[in-house]
């Protein structure tokens, strides 16, 4: 099964195309209804609008043996402790041995900007990027034997 933390997940599509040509479960959850396409493999949950209520309803499901899609650092570390593998948009696995030094980078990130107006944000999403994670997704399915 994959996971995908919807909210602001940029590879809903090709979640879903992965899902189907594998023939996977794969469970949307976000805070509020998202349009997915229609399909039997397919499936959207409303974890509500509770500070981290859809990081909750991932985390409560996650076990070894599922595919969770996620940016979120702190979630990628509960899944990981529950057994399963992590993803982020960009196509980077999160594994136990790097996710405590990306948790601490992004604690140490986060203890820079206090204070510090910040503008951008992060850099545009492009064709490569979808590339890079439909690929590691690929990868990690196949590892699993998914």
């Amino acid at each position: 099964m994959i996971l995908v933390d919807a909210d602001a997940c940029p590879v809903k599509r090709e979640i879903v195309d992965v899902a189907i040509r594998r023939n996977l479960r794969a469970v949307f959850v976000a805070g509020s209804y998202l349009r997915l396409p229609e399909h039997p493999l397919v499936s959207f949950f409303a974890a509500g609008d509770g500070f981290d209520a859809a990081d909750d309803a991932i985390a409560a499901v996650a076990r070894p043996g599922t595919v969770t899609v996620t940016a979120d650092i702190l979630l990628a570390g509960r899944i990981i402790e529950a057994g399963g593998a992590v993803i982020d948009p960009r196509g980077r696995e999160f594994t136990p041995s790097s996710i405590g030094e990306t948790t601490a980078t992004r604690n140490l990130m986060a203890d820079l900007r206090g204070g510090i107006e910040q503008g951008g944000g992060p850099k545009p999403y492009t064709q490569a990027d979808r590339a890079a994670f439909k690929n590691a997704l690929d990868r990690t399915l196949t590892r699993l034997r998914l």
